[in-house]
């Protein structure tokens, strides 16, 4: 049997609810890796909690597991980055409270963000807050683990991932999104509804992904060697596939992240390339949906609560003792995020290929140099090479343009301290649309509740 490698992993972001538990599990389930998870938060008690988790799933193993691990909370970001070899960063950049409340200065300002994660004002805002966040990550990394790779899933993921090398450019960057792969799906099924074969796997769908995080999109996709635009195209065309929906229905499905495809495919027909995101996202990048809930409901849209987001994160270390003492069993199984398979890739342990956010070295040839972008890359020992994506169609052009200049605007604006181009970011975005002095009084209002703090 090979010699596992063994690795140190720094977890910023170490008391995560949910990202850490997936990589927990995934590392389990990985032979050909072991060491140590130097887990960090400001939030100590829920770093110990998945400190407890780790070692618990390890010492000893747990059924299905087949790995070796130690996680350790610690109360420095230093002593978490101290001789590692990967950081992964998943955090909160403010609480849910905070984004609760600036979603709801967007809604008295007739703007109904379904997420408010990444564009538009609040995820404009919270990309503010999470650039300054991120550039003491640039600089404490440089210093401590400069040699270290850096693996970024907090969004919004093209402010966050930029502003690392933004600070420091020699850092080893990318960032990580699974949008992507549930398109993939998509399209696996309606080679299964229409062809009358079994759902292929998403790895089968063959795609070329130009664009931003979250407003990303495919001008090419194949399975088999068969052009799947093509099919949507057909799909489209029948009876019942673009249609209204109403609230009731739209409220009956009782699921806050469910797509319909109503934005996407509606995008399609008149772009003819495929966007590569929920819907719920497309319409925080794109003008005339976000203007009142019904427009949402009338394309399958539901906006999720905050609420529900606090109540999900209130429950979820609950959910860790029952697992803990035993009440729940323990149900093993991979996350099916890249995570590890890129790490591995990295090690030398077998490339891939897949979707990731990285600074642009000319794979989207019309966007500018360094700017975060995602399309696909060859993940090799030592090595994260972004592959040709082309160059994305001039009828979309101008409004991705206009997102990663506002992205690298609000960067700016964090590392300067300059207010007013903050302001302008937010201003520029379609989904502003605003008087100038209305658009004002929102951003000031979202920006106090930082200073309030």
């Amino acid at each position: 049997m090979t010699t596992p490698i063994p690795l140190k992993i720094a977890y910023l972001g170490g008391g995560s609810r949910e990202w850490a538990r997936k990589l927990m599990f995934d590392l389990a389930l990985c032979p050909e890796l072991s060491g140590e998870i130097a887990l960090y938060d400001i939030d100590m008690d829920s770093a110990r909690l998945n400190e407890q988790l780790g070692n618990w799933l390890h010492a000893p193993q747990q059924p299905g597991v087949i790995s070796h691990w130690h996680y350790t909370a610690v109360e420095t970001l230093s002593e978490a980055l101290r001789g590692a070899d990967f950081v992964i960063i998943s955090i909160q950049p403010g609480s849910l409270e905070l984004m609760g409340k600036e979603i709801a200065i967007a809604e008295k300002y007739v703007r109904f963000f379904p997420v408010g994660d990444t564009s538009g004002a609040p995820g404009l805002v919270r990309g503010l807050r999470s650039a300054k966040i991120y550039k003491g990550f640039a600089e404490a990394i440089a210093e401590i683990c400069p040699k270290a790779w850096v693996i970024n899933y907090t969004n919004p993921m093209a402010i966050c991932t930029r502003t690392l090398t933004r600070v420091v450019p020699e850092l080893k960057v990318f960032g990580c999104c699974h949008e992507v792969f549930a398109v993939q799906k998509m399209l696996a099924g309606l080679v299964a509804q229409y062809w009358g074969v079994p759902t292929p796997h998403k790895n089968e769908i063959k795609v070329n992904v130009i664009g931003l995080n979250h407003f990303t999109w495919f001008d090419k996709a194949t399975w088999d060697g068969r052009d799947l635009l093509e099919l949507v195209r057909h799909h489209i065309a029948q009876p019942g596939t673009l249609r209204p929906y109403r609230q009731p229905e739209v409220e009956s499905w009782d699921d806050w992240f469910k797509s319909v495809h109503q934005i996407k495919f509606g995008l399609f027909q008149r772009f003819g390339i495929l966007a590569a995101a929920g819907d719920r996202h497309l319409v925080e990048f794109i003008p005339g949906f976000i203007d009142s809930p019904e427009t949402l409901f009338r394309y399958g849209i539901i906006r999720t609560p905050v609420s529900f987001r606090i109540a999900r994160w209130q429950a979820a270390p609950q959910k860790t003792r029952d697992l803990l003492s035993g009440k729940t069993p323990l149900e093993l199984r991979s996350s099916g995020e890249e995570g590890v398979g890129q790490i591995k890739a990295i090690l030398g342990l077998g490339d891939i290929i897949t979707n990731v956010n990285l600074k642009n070295q000319g794979q989207i040839a019309n966007l500018p140099l360094d700017v975060v972008v995602e399309t696909n890359a060859h993940f090799s020992r030592d090595e994260v090479r972004p592959l040709s994506a082309g160059s994305i169609p001039a009828g979309l052009l101008p409004l991705i343009q206009q997102h990663s200049a506002n992205q690298e605007l609000i960067i700016e604006a964090a590392l300067t301290g300059d207010k007013d181009l903050a302001f302008q970011a937010i201003y520029n975005d379609p989904t502003t649309s605003l008087t100038l002095d209305k658009a004002w009084e929102m951003f000031t209002e979202m920006l106090s509740l930082d200073e309030g703090q």
